[in-house]
């Protein structure tokens, strides 16, 4: 639309410039002809018959030879002004209906009746002068010249209503060449936008499908000009890039059927450890004092390693797409309690959470939510831990259920908590090692992204702890994640970090 605008503006200029020079060059060639030609044979006129005349002559005389200067094949009219022989001016007309000494002009006839000083560069004492006047609307031309060495007096009254209308059809004429030029701009502004800008549109456009992950996007090269080896240089980008997505999704592939099928063997030999180290920590009592601290280690690390495991089962599962929704509709209240009481929390966490807050979510990734979190906060910031639960009405105008841990612990370093979601992450270099695998909280980030919701973390203002906000569509997710319809439905994770009936041994995430 810009080029057509700008096409038609340049042309319509042009058009417009050149039509009113055009215009302006033939009215004046056609007025100054015919005014030439005119006032020529005026002048010839005035010449040849005012020797005619008698030095008095009377009316009848003047309006005689004024007929006979407009009847010699002239298409103006004349007026002749004499003294008569009584000493007073008579007049005579060609036709004295047409042409009185009333339409000439005042200032005319002021010029013509003035006598000039003859010197050398001015031979005549009387010129010839002209005057265009519109009459009734429309234009004539008037001449008047007074003779030298009589008392005669002329004036000419021509009609230039036939050059006018010339002019007029010139000016229609131009007009339609003008309006012509503006639609031949338009179809040449239509032309390039199909040669110049459709290709950058195409081009566009299968940029934007590249950005969306539309790897296979290529355009269609033809021509040889600058837009062609752009063509041929955005596919070959866009081969490139296609290749390199490719490989590295195939990595990352290789890399998470690594992962599980890693985890799903060790799961067979854990499984027998975990019944030794249970038979050894019923025993550890009975044992050889040398031996039973190693046995405690054996025990503790097995259980942590099984804890690894079950994490990173359950990361692949979200990496791989396969996690799925099992939801139902039940009391916040209830559920937070539940999990504060299967893992002997009660005593240490005060809840603030009011019965009878329905909301539609999977209860068990709730679970592993509340059990990373809370776990996290009673590890790192000891007494003091309170949940408190709330719904909210979002600025998108959905209901969220907010539930927020809070601790009375030293709080999280702030180059440490834009990190604390990420997975493995330990906030201090010299302190590699904790009792958690570092997925704790990543595991529960991913688990409120499935229900279309988020955790945020943050310092207490005053200083005095930190602060996990849990917020999720009380409502449920939307139509597009994944859901099962039913409870048992679920992706066998079941046992993941945090989940219920596992006691205390949340996965604090390494956060802090």
């Amino acid at each position: 639309m810009r080029l057509a605008l700008v096409f038609g503006a340049v042309a319509l200029t042009a058009a417009v410039s050149a039509s009113g020079i055009a215009y302006w060059i033939n009215r004046e060639a056609v007025l100054t002809r015919t005014q030439d030609a005119t006032l020529n044979d005026f002048r010839q006129q005035m010449q040849n018959r005012a020797a005619d005349l008698p030095a008095r002559p009377s009316a009848g005389d003047l309006r005689t030879t004024a007929r006979q200067m407009a009847g010699d094949g002239n298409s103006y009219d004349v007026l002749l002004i004499a003294t008569g022989t009584d000493g007073r001016a008579i007049s005579g007309a060609s036709d004295a209906d047409t042409f009185t000494l009333a339409e000439v002009p005042d200032s005319l006839r002021a010029a013509v009746g003035e006598k000039q000083k003859v010197t050398s560069a001015n031979k005549y004492a009387y010129h010839l002068f002209w005057q265009r006047v519109d009459h009734g609307g429309t234009p004539y031309l008037i001449g008047g010249a007074h003779v030298d060495g009589g008392g005669l007096t002329g004036y000419m009254f021509k009609s230039l209503a036939q050059e006018s209308a010339d002019l007029d059809s010139l000016a229609w004429s131009l007009g339609i060449a003008a309006a012509l030029a503006l639609v031949g701009a338009a179809l040449i502004a239509q032309a390039a936008a199909r040669t110049v800008l459709k290709p950058v549109q195409r081009l566009g456009e299968a940029a934007r499908q590249l950005g969306e992950g539309k790897f296979e996007t290529r355009l269609r090269v033809t021509g040889t000009d600058e837009l062609a080896d752009l063509s041929r240089t955005f596919n070959a980008a866009a081969a490139s890039l296609q290749k390199k997505v490719e490989d590295m999704s195939a990595r990352e592939e290789s890399s998470r059927r690594f992962v599980a099928d890693m985890s799903h063997e060790l799961r067979t030999p854990l499984t027998a450890l975990t019944a030794v180290t249970e038979v050894l920590e019923e025993e550890v009592d009975n044992l050889d004092p040398m031996i039973a601290p190693a046995v405690t280690l054996v025990v503790s690390e097995t259980r942590r390693l099984g804890d690894l495991v079950e994490n990173l089962m359950e990361v692949t599962r979200f990496d791989a797409g396969t996690a799925r929704l099992v939801l139902d509709s039940v009391d916040v209240a209830d559920q937070v309690t539940a999990c504060l009481d299967a893992r002997a929390w009660l005593d240490a966490v005060e809840l603030d959470a009011e019965r009878g807050i329905i909301a539609r979510l999977d209860p068990r990734r709730l679970d592993v939510i509340l059990a990373n979190l809370i776990g996290n906060a009673l590890k790192h910031g000891g007494a003091g831990v309170r949940v408190s639960v709330r719904t909210e009405t979002a600025a998108s105008g959905r209901e969220e259920l907010v539930i927020a841990v809070r601790d009375h612990g030293p709080g999280i370093p702030e180059d440490v908590l834009p990190h604390v979601f990420d997975r493995f992450y330990k906030a201090s270099a010299s302190r590699p090692r904790s009792d958690g695998s570092g997925l704790g909280l990543s595991i529960a980030m991913e688990n409120a992204h499935i229900h279309q919701g988020t955790i945020t973390a943050s310092n207490v203002p005053d200083g005095d702890g930190a602060m996990f906000v849990l917020r999720l569509p009380r409502g449920g997710p939307g139509p597009d994640d994944g859901e099962d319809a039913g409870p048992g439905g679920g992706d066998g994770a079941g046992d993941a970090a945090g989940g219920t009936g596992r006691g205390p041994g949340a996965d604090e995430g390494g956060a802090r």
